[in-house]
């Protein structure tokens, strides 16, 4: 073409009477509240797919005709003053802090993540742990609590996938434009923005501070694309996840040092620090370097900031924890150790394990914290495991790590179709009672025939989409108009009466996406009958660096071609949150495989059951304690032992599986009566909903959170944070002279052991300690009897023995009483650990010696 193109955007003026369609448009709640996102879908459906249902981006771009003709247009008007009066009074509800079980007026708790999932018009997230972060987030803004949150604002979030007619996945990454995205730059009072630096090695970094609205909750985005910055400094928040080491650690850096900041000049002070997962661990090393610079001692800082620190780990394997270099460590922290007045041995070994000489982000999180947790029970077991030498003294499972386990955000992954029939047949105001487990007993009187027809509606819903998406990869791929009928044989949304198994999650080969291959005869055996047709529907990305993961999607797409698998197997390409949405709430069955006890928690399965779906999964995550075996609210497949080889592992939880399928699943779900439904999977299904919603909400995990992390870690900071941190430098001088006798602690005893007891005798137990300078004030002395069994008795009881004196030999006599209440064989020990008031667990030491 000649001449040369000027581009020009002409922004449509949004009449008066819709004004506030731009205040919607600024506020994430409209990721949660399906008639906001009606709302600007109902002015043009077209454009709000085309601008990926982004509401800023769509009011960019919309007609100013269609604009004038919604203003006068009494229909629309009607559904937007609902949708703004709703608004309204969300908006309106007051922070309580009106009782012990609440944060008070001056709490805050500030969330640091590297990403966070709110909605698909905000892509800063890769996969769960985004979503947990942001189904937090909206949570906390429910609860009305003190929060705020802290991320990065990255160009890229994660990619954009296809699938060629190979089955090999494609990775796009596409820049964002900041101003589509519902953020907006922080401006200080004279509206000017709000940039802080940040020191890397021979430089400072100018970082902005943008700030994202999720209902009630402010979440601020740091970012590093600015002119003033060198091209490399550009490139740090990019990439989600992306670059080499030297970005990985200059991301974090910027995450956890520039958050710090970034809250200090905004004039906000946390009275509660939560680290999910380690990449933001190095706003510790900021917050030490603030108490430092107020003249507080390096010890008394370390114990001021993990006061009030959580921290939690979402990582089931010790490879999975992010680690440095020494030598990176030296390089980027020289000024840090200068300006804290240590050596650089005392920053490595804040984030060394015993182990390994690498700086391990976990590690330095754990010693800087005090509340400590994994996200499933069972996470929290592995955890204690992998972080165990953290405190080489203590039995891993009496170590302070404890758990709590993942939930999901309600209104955003249950359907809406659910509400009204809620509404009418659960009770109004179910929403605010969603875990109370009362409440959804209700579910269970439902009429079948509705409750069937909500769930075939949702089926035929995310059929519709799956088709969508098909068959645009199908054209790209030059298929065939008559092939593609072929594929869609069972996918019909029209007649959504074919057993539907979705499988939809990031493709980590530990998730065994392709277990269902195992035995191709078995799974043709299954999938054969006519009568009885089954249709396996996979969604799902895999990192572009994993080559194995990438792999089983090629291998998925080679099944699916075979001739008997046509049409029953559907690889689903641009797996994204919209997709999930539709997944969870429409397949019939969730299944879900990963390797015990690789699953940290998982939570797409809790948004299936939430739908109504039927979870089949390896007994791992979330699942170990969700599944009811008496109960009926889904199948489970019991791990193989761990002592096999991986292949023997997957050749027998995938005959479990099959014949799951083949014995349970398939006959309940086409044994159908006269009215067309299954009255056994309906009460099933209705049961997943009773047994799943009131305790894998996020309402009840961020309860959680508050009652065993976040109020206890506000209360710890004011204890030791008075009288000019008073209470921190206490407790750091005393552990100080804890360490310093530790060694030279001794027990030994004084009277006879007994070999035989006559029930209702008692044993008077006495024994002396050396204490090495420290005071019976400053030690426990415990008996702990039981059954024999392990390292220390079976189901114990402890009771802690009594100072009487001091002996001549300088030790002190510490005595007990014991008259058992068992027959039979049982033992007993003695052990001794420090005691401080100030301590949040007895075992936070890891110091522990044994009679």
């Amino acid at each position: 073409m000649p001449g040369t193109p000027f581009p020009l955007d002409v922004i449509p003026q949004i009449p008066a009477r819709l004004k506030r369609l731009e205040e919607l448009a600024n506020n994430l709640w409209y990721a949660w509240d399906r008639p906001t996102r009606t709302l600007f879908a109902r002015l043009h459906p077209h454009l709000w797919q085309a601008v990926g249902h982004s509401p800023k981006a769509f009011l960019k771009r919309i007609d100013q005709h269609r604009l004038n003709e919604a203003a006068a247009d009494p229909v629309f008007l009607g559904a937007y003053n609902r949708v703004m009066s709703a608004f309204d009074t969300y908006l309106k509800e007051p922070i309580r802090t009106d009782s012990a079980s609440r944060p008070g007026s001056h709490d805050l708790i500030a969330y640091f993540c590297a990403e966070f999932g709110f909605h698909e018009s905000l892509p800063i997230y890769s996969g769960g742990l985004g979503i947990l972060a942001g189904d937090h987030c909206k949570t906390a803004s429910d609860l009305r609590l003190p929060f705020i949150g802290v991320g990065m604002l990255y160009r890229q979030g994660y990619f954009l996938q296809s699938i060629d007619s190979d089955g090999r996945q494609d990775a796009t990454y596409n820049d964002s434009d900041f101003d589509d995205l519902p953020v907006a730059p922080v401006l200080h009072d004279d509206r000017s923005e709000l940039r802080l630096r940040v020191e890397l090695p021979g430089r400072t970094v100018t970082v902005k501070v943008w700030q994202a609205r999720v209902g009630h909750v402010v979440l601020y985005l740091l970012d590093t694309d600015l002119e003033e910055n060198t091209p490399h400094d550009r490139d740090i928040g990019h990439r989600l996840y992306g670059g080499d080491r030297s970005t990985r650690i200059e991301q974090e850096i910027v995450l956890g040092v520039g958050g710090a900041r970034a809250l200090q000049v905004l004039g906000l002070a946390p009275t509660c620090w939560h680290i999910n997962e380690g990449h933001a661990a190095f706003l510790i090393l900021e917050r030490i370097r603030a108490l430092r610079a107020q003249g507080l001692d390096f010890a008394t800082a370390m114990e001021a900031v993990a006061s009030n620190t959580v921290f939690t780990t979402h990582t089931p394997v010790p490879a999975g924890h992010d680690h440095f270099a020494e030598d990176m460590i030296r390089h980027y922290f020289d000024h840090w150790c200068r300006e804290v007045d240590i050596d650089h041995d005392q920053l490595m070994a804040m984030g060394r394990t015993p182990s390994d000489r690498d700086f391990n982000m976990t590690a330095l999180a754990i010693r800087n914290s005090r509340f400590q947790n994994g996200v499933s029970r069972i996470h929290g077991e592995v955890s204690s495991r992998i972080c165990a030498e953290l405190w080489p003294q203590i039995e891993d499972d009496e170590n302070p790590i404890d758990y709590v386990t993942n939930g999901v955000h309600a209104p955003t992954f249950m359907s809406d179709m659910w509400n009204e029939v809620f509404d009418r047949l659960v009770g109004p105001g179910w929403s605010q009672r969603i875990c109370d487990q009362a409440c959804w007993e209700q579910v269970r009187h439902i009429p079948d025939q509705l409750y069937w027809s909500v769930r075939q509606s949702l089926k035929s819903q995310m059929l519709h989409l799956v088709r969508d998406r098909v068959s645009a990869q199908h054209a790209r791929n030059h298929g065939s108009e008559a092939h593609l009928d072929r594929l869609f044989r069972y996918a019909d949304p029209e007649n959504p009466n074919v057993l539907t198994i979705g499988f939809a999650r990031r493709f980590a080969t530990y998730k065994r996406a392709t277990l269902i291959f195992e035995n191709l005869d078995w799974l043709r055996q299954i999938t054969s009958d006519p009568q009885r047709p089954v249709l396996f529907i996979f969604a799902g990305k895999a990192h572009p660096a994993d080559q194995p993961g990438q792999e089983f999607i090629r291998w998925i797409s080679r099944v699916a071609r075979q001739p008997e698998f046509e049409g029953k197997i559907l690889m689903v390409e641009g797996y994204d949150l919209r997709l999930a949405r539709r997944l969870v709430a429409g397949v019939d069955v969730w299944l879900n495989n990963p390797i015990y006890p690789l699953e940290a928690s998982g939570t797409s399965g809790m948004k299936a059951s939430m739908n109504g779906v039927l979870n089949l999964s390896v007994l791992d995550g979330w699942w170990g304690e969700g599944y009811e075996p008496g109960n009926g609210n889904g199948w489970a497949i019991k791990p193989a032992s761990s002592t096999l080889d991986q292949s023997l592992r997957n050749q027998e939880e995938s005959r479990t599986l099959y014949e799951i399928l083949q014995d349970h699943v398939i006959p309940m779900y086409y044994n159908r009566g006269p009215m067309g439904l299954s009255p056994g999977w309906v009460a099933m299904s209705k049961r997943a909903i009773t047994t799943i919603v009131p305790r894998f909400n996020s309402a009840r995990m961020v309860g959680e959170y508050l009652e065993k992390f976040y109020l206890p870690a506000m209360r710890h900071w004011r204890r030791c944070s008075s009288e000019g941190f008073a209470g921190a430098r206490d407790l750091a001088v005393w552990k100080q002279r804890v360490r310093h006798s530790w060694a030279r602690v001794a027990m030994r005893r004084l009277d006879t052991p007994k070999r035989r007891l006559a029930f209702g005798e008692s044993l008077h137990l006495e024994v002396a300690v050396s204490l090495d300078g420290l005071t019976p004030q400053d030690v426990t002395v415990e008996l702990l009897v039981g059954r024999p069994g392990g390292s220390r008795p079976h189901k114990a009881q402890s009771y802690n023995l009594c100072h009487e004196r001091v002996l001549e030999t300088g030790e002190h006599l510490y005595g007990l009483v014991l008259s058992p209440d068992q027959c039979g064989k049982v033992e007993y020990r003695v052990r001794i650990f420090p005691s401080h008031p100030l301590l949040t667990h007895r075992f936070e030491m890891g110091l522990m010696a044994w009679l």
